[in-house]
């Protein structure tokens, strides 16, 4: 008897037959990382990593205890027991150049016959693990004969299980051809929406201005400049104090990134090294960009996906195009198709919904109080309830 959301629906239009995929980290790897993290040593006391308030990046006392924490009290094999039950696959991709990719991605199929596919797209330092509480929420909520949607989570190319080509620089133009390829191999060809923030974000407004099946997409980042002529007196309070903190992080918050972009190969060395610099690397932005600092257990367990699976040196070329090179014209281009917007005032771009809807066809807007840059990690109940109420106004037929 097959497992609950797993009944593939093909059509006469499915070119892609994924094989069922099972996480399972073999046993050295495990041991290898906490050799390596044991023999990691700790930079001493400083003035600016005894700063509380970690204006200069992650405090020596928080690294002194996440490093207990990974060594002597964290169980991979309870977060791999928690991914493995949801549904995995692989499958092979060919894009437009004949070149073969092997994407990774989580699904929940369903049995209706007008089931919506949606199409879910992470960010760096992301990964699918950001969906698990969405699928989870969504395998309570229905049952596969009730479900309203196909839900699709892949990895990026170069992040976690898929594949990256190392005879290209891959740019957020060739994720979108491989993710439309995906989801029209898989049967959606008729049309899908996608949805993401971050990369994802970026991914999910490409397919919307490039590839006819992407009919509609909901997004809980966006990235555009104020229309001309813009009045600031016409912005409401949150929105102004999150300018105000978008603003202090381009200048204070946003060196990573242009190191990423500029010497990818240098810090992927660096970081690729010692998981001890991973964890200060990446357990950083998921302290600071987030409303709330996350669990540390949650933290332990992104990290240690990165470090099993070495996602961190392959998964930042994404940067190289967004912040040292002129746009692609379909990241700056308008879609007319419908744009769903997700604003939560921990963003580090917190574009306010007057600047959205000067470059898009935004048809749907929800301002939060609370929740940051890992919508669907902080908030799934509130992040998935906007994609069902986006879904149902844009689809046609669609029900919750």
């Amino acid at each position: 008897m097959s497992s609950p959301f797993t009944k593939f629906p093909t059509s006469s239009s499915t070119t892609i037959h994924p094989k069922p995929f099972k996480v399972d980290i073999p046993k050295s790897t495990l041991e290898e990382l906490k050799i390596l993290l044991k023999l990691s040593k700790l930079a001493p006391p400083t003035y600016e990593n005894s700063q509380q308030d970690r204006r200069y990046g992650v405090t020596g006392e928080w690294i002194r205890e996440a490093k207990d924490k990974w060594l002597n009290d964290f169980e991979w094999s309870k977060h791999e027991a928690y991914i493995n039950s949801f549904p995995h696959y692989t499958a092979p991709v060919v894009d437009d150049s004949g070149k073969e990719h092997s994407l990774h991605f989580l699904a929940l199929y369903s049995e209706k016959p007008d089931a919506v596919p949606i199409v879910m797209l992470h960010g760096w330092p992301g990964s699918f693990l950001e969906f698990l509480p969405i699928l989870d929420l969504l395998k309570n909520k229905y049952t596969p004969a009730t479900l309203p949607y196909h839900i699709i989570v892949p990895s990026l190319p170069g992040f976690a299980f898929s594949s990256l080509p190392l005879d290209q620089a891959f740019k957020l133009e060739n994720i979108a051809e491989v993710v439309d390829k995906l989801m029209i191999g898989l049967g959606f060809g008729a049309g899908y929406v996608s949805q993401g923030g971050d990369v994802g974000y970026f991914v999910a407004k490409v397919l919307a201005v490039s590839h006819p099946s992407c009919k509609a997409y909901h997004v809980n980042m966006y990235a555009t400049a104020p229309p001309d002529g813009f009045d600031y007196a016409t912005l409401n309070e949150p929105e102004r104090q999150a300018l105000e903190r978008g603003s202090k992080w381009r200048s204070t918050g946003i060196a990573y990134g242009i190191t990423h972009a500029t010497r990818p190969s240098t810090i992927g060395f660096v970081i690729a090294s010692n998981p001890l610099a991973l964890l200060a690397w990446v357990g950083e932005k998921y302290l600071e960009w987030s409303d709330e600092d996350p669990p540390l257990d949650t933290i332990l367990a992104a990290v240690t996906l990165y470090w099993v699976t070495e996602t961190f040196p392959r998964s930042i070329y994404v940067y190289g195009q967004l912040m040292t090179s002129t746009p692609h014209e379909s990241i700056s281009s308008r879609s007319d198709k419908p744009l769903g917007y997700s604003w939560f005032p921990r963003e580090m771009v917190p574009i306010p919904k007057s600047w959205a809807a000067a470059s898009g066809n935004l048809v749907f807007f929800k301002q939060h109080s609370k929740g940051g840059h890992f919508a669907a990690l902080e908030n799934p109940d509130v992040l998935l309830g906007d994609v069902e109420e986006f879904v149902a106004q844009v689809w046609p037929g669609a029900s919750k």
